[in-house]
């Protein structure tokens, strides 16, 4: 849950008159989730920002579920894939999805962006693996860096501008409102000082976008909704706002300022969250110590996933109970079967006093299916690797955080 923040000109009072130099009104817009009762900004334009111009023809824009495959581990390797399209939306490939949530990856090979866009459903977490840039939106400037999470709740119209350089993005899908943990917040919304971040942490927008040009022109939004991109072209700028206050909008958190949470013996994944939403969690495993109880194992132990499907994402280092994964893969662990440490690891980990490990974890209380986009990044032996006479091909990857 983020807290409350303006930027800009806004009236003393909502819903009141509030003028342009030329004696016309702003127009005044309410921006939110949940209908009337989720968390919400009041922005105001110098145009109505209901003024369509033109509707194109709306473009298939999905993944398709591979429902049918074995129950088994599964292993993507993405590293190699330098880029994955075009522009930022032509790059998105959707790899791991269900009702709830999709992960997918982005390596663009554009750097700017020459349209508008608004996902229409979701909300969105990019995790910046790779690139630098800014996130602009109606809400205005956020700047973004490789371990930054950009949370931009949905119907937020913004742009992605790249520096030069490679971008290696993470994008989460969430149909239903991304929140920091409820655990960590107490019944003021406020997180609580055993929290492994707070409000210090999460970056607002710190500048507004304000396209003066008061001439009409064409600007083309393309809106994601129900497996379509829709186009609609407006006759002014949709960065037209001059100031806004509320709860809702974009921001960014660093997986570097994220404290982890440890203990005399080894902690479960729940001390690793960062964000959730209905029917999953996001976490980050970060650089911290070991336990430190004298016989302390500080590889995880096996454990059966009963509930849950678990998606882990490599940035950086060595992930301890893994062997034979690349920075950039994806490992996916289903319900149904247990999952635990490579041969071997367990007793690699033993004294060892601290780790500086860096990935991304989705849990998900449903279950996850692989797309078709998905297959020729997939590792087939993954599933044996388990067994002690099994050879692992060696990673490939080098530390590509900054």
């Amino acid at each position: 849950m983020s807290y409350y923040h303006r930027l800009g000109q806004i009236p003393r009072k909502r819903h009141t008159q509030f003028r342009q130099p030329d004696g016309s009104l702003y127009s005044e817009q309410l921006v939110g989730t949940l209908g009337f009762h989720g968390v919400s900004s009041l922005l105001y334009h110098r145009h109505p920002p209901t003024q369509i111009k033109a509707v194109g023809e709306p473009i298939p824009y999905g993944p398709k579920l591979l429902r049918d495959r074995p129950l088994q581990p599964s292993h993507l390797r993405t590293l190699a894939q330098t880029t994955t399209g075009g522009d930022y939306l032509q790059a998105r490939q959707t790899l791991i999805a269900n009702a709830d949530v999709t992960m997918s990856i982005c390596n663009p090979s554009e750097k700017q962006m020459t349209y508008y866009y608004k996902n229409a459903l979701a909300d969105e977490v990019i995790f910046v693996h790779e690139g630098r840039g800014e996130l602009w939106s109606q809400l205005g400037k956020v700047s973004f860096e490789p371990g930054d999470y950009i949370v931009i709740p949905r119907t937020i119209i913004h742009q992605l501008h790249f520096e030069e350089g490679p971008v290696r993005l993470l994008i989460i899908e969430s149909f239903s409102p991304v929140e920091t943990c409820r655990r960590y917040r107490n019944h003021f919304g406020q997180l609580l000082e055993h929290s492994p971040y707070c409000e210090r942490d999460l970056r607002p927008p710190h500048e507004l976008v304000t396209d003066d040009e008061q001439a009409s022109g064409e600007y083309l939004l393309k809106v994601k909704k129900e497996g379509y991109l829709h186009q609609l072209t407006y006759g002014h700028s949709p960065f037209d706002v001059v100031g806004w206050d509320g709860y809702f909008y974009p921001y960014t958190f660093s997986i570097h300022d994220f404290e982890p949470i440890t203990g005399r013996l080894h902690q479960p994944p729940p001390v690793h969250q960062t964000f959730e939403g209905h029917n999953f969690v996001i976490c980050s495993f970060v650089p911290r110590l070991f336990d430190y109880h004298p016989l302390s194992i500080p590889a995880p132990y096996n454990h059966s996933n009963v509930d849950s499907d678990e998606v882990l994402y490599y940035v950086a280092g060595n992930f301890m109970s893994r062997r034979g994964v690349d920075l950039a893969s994806f490992t996916v662990h289903p319900s149904g079967i247990p999952h635990g440490p490579h041969p071997g690891t367990v007793e690699a980990s033993l004294g060892k006093k601290e780790t500086h490990e860096l990935a991304v974890m989705v849990d998900t209380f449903r279950p996850l299916y692989l797309t078709e986009a998905a297959l020729p990044y997939l590792d087939e032996r993954y599933a044996m690797s388990w067994n002690p006479d099994f050879v692992l091909d060696p990673p490939r990857s080098a530390d590509m955080m900054d």
